[in-house]
């Protein structure tokens, strides 16, 4: 589902500003047919990707995977510090009393990769993140600590 409005998002944005596959892929320093992969839901845009572009149209997170329907225009400086990312997602799993392992059950991985992101060695996925979004009702723009 989250997919679903992922690619339809990015596409709108990319349309909205009359660019080409080929001028986004440019804009995010990547190939265009990495980039369309992303639209046509293939894979996922990479969090650091995820945050160029919300970064370059000053947009949120939340509105361009779908979480809100809300076009918020946000700062165009916001940079992921994976250290503090992974601090608010052990807070998110502390509030709701779940074990790394439980986080790990629920996101179909393993207890170590929920370590890593808690430690700040590994940035979360941004499909992970999603995840934990849409199941405990949360912002994206929060938990990477957008504004």
């Amino acid at each position: 589902m989250i997919t679903e409005f992922l690619l339809d998002n990015l596409r709108n944005i990319r349309e909205d500003q009359d660019l080409t596959q080929e001028d986004m892929a440019k804009i995010l320093n990547v190939s265009q047919p990495n980039y369309a992969r992303w639209e046509k839901k293939v894979k996922i845009i990479p969090l650091t990707k995820l945050n160029q572009l919300c970064n370059y149209f000053k947009l949120s997170m939340d509105y361009v995977v779908g979480l809100s329907n809300k076009r918020i225009i946000m700062s165009n400086d916001n940079v992921l510090n994976k250290k503090l990312i992974g601090k608010n997602i052990k807070n998110i799993r502390k509030r709701y009393n779940l074990t790394q392992s439980d986080l790990a059950i629920t996101l179909h991985t393993t207890q170590s990769v929920i370590s890593a992101y808690e430690n700040g060695k590994t940035l979360i996925l941004t499909s992970f993140l999603i995840q934990i979004c849409n199941i405990y009702h949360l912002s994206m723009d929060k938990i990477c600590n957008r504004k």
